[in-house]
């Protein structure tokens, strides 16, 4: 475990909750997504991350800027989706702790892949902010004609931590999945991205850094649902992890 990690998430194996922006008006997204956040901190939730899975980069801005000015205990991250120039400017700007990219090496051809390897070592440079990077992320493509070993080795040089997934959201990711990835790895930092669930999560937990949890947490386990709070308390008390 690194350093920066242990200094990101005070928990030692983080589950960071997914703030993915419900609401039918602007102001609609802001109340609920601050709702979420106080339900999921309640119960030991190490971290958010929002992200524009159903609002837009405005609402992210607009979540975003209540929670660094309202809630400064709050460990908070970003995701936009398919722009991680963007990702890092709302980063830094809103002094987000973490940032994910959905794929961070394997999903390019070798020939485009070192300029977008140099774009993200030049945001890091700027940007101090943990980056959760994806290998074999869901829904995304597998391009670079490499054994996943490699890919694993070469995708740690440009973020800090490795994010794994199982086929698609809400989906459990394989337990031999993350193994392979915990063995290739060693000790670098490894986080569940997708498809936890209380009976799971202790386990996958077993061979891994910290979980980031979406779906479950929702109304009937689906990701377009509103949080419900029974879920997430069923979900903590499961990984063992609530106060």
């Amino acid at each position: 475990m690194t350093e920066k990690f242990k200094s990101v998430f005070k928990n030692e194996k983080p589950i960071i909750g997914m703030l993915h922006l419900l609401g039918d008006t602007p102001k609609g997204v802001v109340e609920n997504a601050i709702k979420e956040t106080e339900m999921m901190t309640k119960h030991g939730v190490a971290a958010v991350l929002v992200e524009n899975y159903f609002g837009s980069v405005e609402d992210m801005e607009n979540v975003l800027a209540v929670l660094q000015k309202d809630y400064p205990d709050v460990v908070y991250g970003v995701n936009v989706l398919g722009d991680v120039e963007k990702a890092y400017k709302l980063a830094e700007y809103y002094s987000a702790k973490f940032i994910q990219v959905d794929s961070i090496c394997g999903h390019l051809i070798p020939q485009i892949e070192r300029s977008y390897f140099e774009r993200i070592d030049a945001l890091r440079e700027k940007c101090d902010a943990l980056l959760l990077g994806g290998v074999r992320f869901k829904y995304q493509p597998v391009c670079s004609g490499r054994a996943l070993e490699e890919d694993l080795n070469i995708g740690k040089q440009h973020c800090d931590v490795i994010v794994v997934t199982g086929a698609g959201t809400g989906i459990s990711t394989e337990l031999d999945k993350i193994k392979e990835f915990r063995s290739v790895l060693g000790e670098f930092p490894l986080i569940v991205g997708a498809g936890m669930k209380d009976t799971t999560v202790a386990e996958q937990l077993s061979c891994s850094d910290g979980g980031i949890v979406g779906s479950f947490f929702k109304e009937n386990g689906k990701c377009y649902g509103y949080m419900d709070e029974k879920r997430i308390e069923k979900f903590m008390n499961a990984a063992c992890l609530s106060d």
